[in-house]
C-alpha cells in the first residue's frame, strides 16, 4: 500500500508556552504543510529520506530504532515510527519521502507537521485503531523522548485537529478542544506572518529550563501546573522574582486566550483582539524572557505602521511575529518591517499572510 498525506505547520493567535503548564491556547493551522509519501514495505526496515536534504537516506532496521545513532532532521519521522512499535502496533517496514514547505526554525511548527504527517500516514497504511488523540500522543512522545525537546501538545494538537476557517481553542487542562470561527477576510484584515530569519532551536537548553521554572513556580504555589492559578494576585506568594515572573505570564496569558475567545465567539470585531496580542507580546519578552532583538523590532514596526496588534509567536529565542492589520494596510506594513530590519542590519525577514487551513489529511 502507499499515499500521499499532508500535515500543516501552525501559528498561535495567543497562547504560549501555556500547553505543558495546563492552559489554554488559540492556534490555527497555516496552509503550509509537510508532506509525506509514504509505502509499506515487508522486510522489516524503514528508510527515511526529505527533498529538504537530497543525497541523505536513512535505512534501518523497525526493530533497532531504539538505539539508533541517527541526529538532525530523520529524528522526528523515525521518531513516530519508534513510538508506534514501542506501542506494540505491528510495523512491517516502511518508505517515507517527505517534502516541507512550512518555514524550518520560524517558530511554525515544522517538526509537528513532519510528525503529524507521517503518523495519520502509518495509521492509514497499517489500518491501525489510532484516534486523533493518539495521532498527538505518538507525535508528541517522539518529540519528547525520541528528539529531545520538552514540548507540549499544542503543536500536535494544531496540526491534527484544526479546521479550515476556524482558531482551535485548546483546553490543556480538562483535555478538551473547541472550533472558533475566525474569518479575518470578512472584516477586512488579514494575519500577517513575518518570519524574522532567526531560527530557533527547541532542543536547545532555553525552552527546557522555562518550563523547569514553570514547574518550579507550581511546586511554590501548591499546585500540579500553573494553569490551576486564574488569580494574578496569586503570583505574588512565589519568593523567586524569576519564577514569580515565569507565573505572571502564564497566568495572565490563559486570560487573555479565554479574553479573546469569547470576542471571536460573541462576533466582536476582530480588531479588537489586536491590544491583547501587543499584551502578550510585552508579556513573552518581559516576564518569560524569551524574545529578541529582531522580535521586538518586527513587533514594534508593525505596530508604527499601523498594525492593530502584533506579538511574537512560538517557542522564543528567535523565529516569527505575527500583526492584525487591515487588508489594505498588510503590504505597507510588511515593507515598514522589512526596511527597517535593514536599517538595524538585520538578515531579510520573509512575510505572508496566514489563513486558517485543515489538519493532517490524506490527499491520494
Amino acid at each position: 500500500m502507499s499515499g500521499v498525506w499532508v500535515a500543516p505547520g501552525r501559528v498561535n493567535i495567543i497562547g504560549e508556552h501555556t500547553d505543558y503548564n495546563g492552559g489554554y491556547a488559540l492556534p490555527i493551522a497555516l496552509p503550509h504543510v509537510v508532506t509525506c509519501r509514504a509505502a509499506t514495505t515487508s522486510d522489516g526496515l524503514v528508510r527515511v529520506s526529505s527533498r529538504q536534504h537530497p543525497g541523505e537516506r536513512i535505512e534501518l532496521p523497525v526493530a533497532g530504532l531504539a538505539g539508533a545513532e541517527v541526529s538532525g532532521w530523520a529524528r522526528y519521522p523515525l521518531g513516530v515510527v519508534h513510538e508506534y512499535v514501542r506501542r506494540g502496533h505491528p510495523i512491517t517496514g516502511l518508505t517515507v519521502e517527505l517534502d516541507g514547505a512550512v518555514p524550518v526554525g520560524a517558530g511554525l511548527s515544522s517538526s509537528a507537521a513532519v510528525e503529524c504527517s507521517v503518523a495519520v500516514a502509518i495509521r492509514d497504511l497499517f489500518e491501525l485503531p489510532v484516534g486523533a488523540a493518539d495521532l498527538i500522543d505518538i507525535g508528541r512522545t517522539a518529540e519528547n523522548s525520541y528528539v529531545g525537546a520538552a514540548t507540549g501538545t499544542l503543536d500536535q494538537s494544531a496540526s491534527v485537529l484544526c479546521t479550515a476557517g476556524h482558531a482551535l481553542f485548546l483546553d490543556f487542562g480538562a483535555g478538551e478542544h473547541a472550533q472558533v470561527p475566525f474569518d479575518l477576510a470578512a472584516s477586512g484584515l488579514e494575519l500577517l506572518v513575518v518570519d524574522t530569519n532567526t531560527p530557533h532551536q527547541l532542543v536547545d537548553g532555553d525552552y527546557g529550563e522555562r518550563r523547569r521554572e514553570c514547574e518550579a513556580a507550581a511546586a511554590a504555589l501548591g499546585v500540579p501546573t500553573l494553569g490551576a492559578i486564574t488569580d494574578l494576585a496569586d503570583v505574588a506568594a512565589i519568593a523567586d522574582p524569576v519564577l514569580r515572573r515565569r507565573a505572571r505570564h502564564i497566568v495572565a496569558e490563559n486570560a487573555r486566550v479565554l479574553t479573546t475567545v469569547d470576542m471571536l465567539r460573541e462576533g466582536r470585531d476582530p480588531r479588537d483582539i489586536g491590544p491583547i496580542l501587543t499584551a502578550g507580546h510585552a508579556s513573552l519578552r518581559d516576564d518569560f524572557a524569551i524574545s529578541t532583538r529582531q522580535l521586538d523590532t518586527a513587533v514594534d514596526a508593525a505596530l508604527a505602521a499601523g498594525a492593530h496588534g502584533a506579538r511574537m509567536v512560538g517557542g522564543g529565542f528567535g523565529g516569527s511575529i505575527i500583526a492584525l492589520t487591515d487588508s489594505d494596510r498588510t503590504g505597507h506594513i510588511e515593507s515598514r518591517i522589512t526596511r527597517k530590519f535593514h536599517t538595524e542590519g538585520f538578515s531579510p525577514p520573509r512575510a505572508f499572510v496566514a489563513v486558517p487551513a485543515a489538519g493532517a489529511h490524506r490527499v491520494s
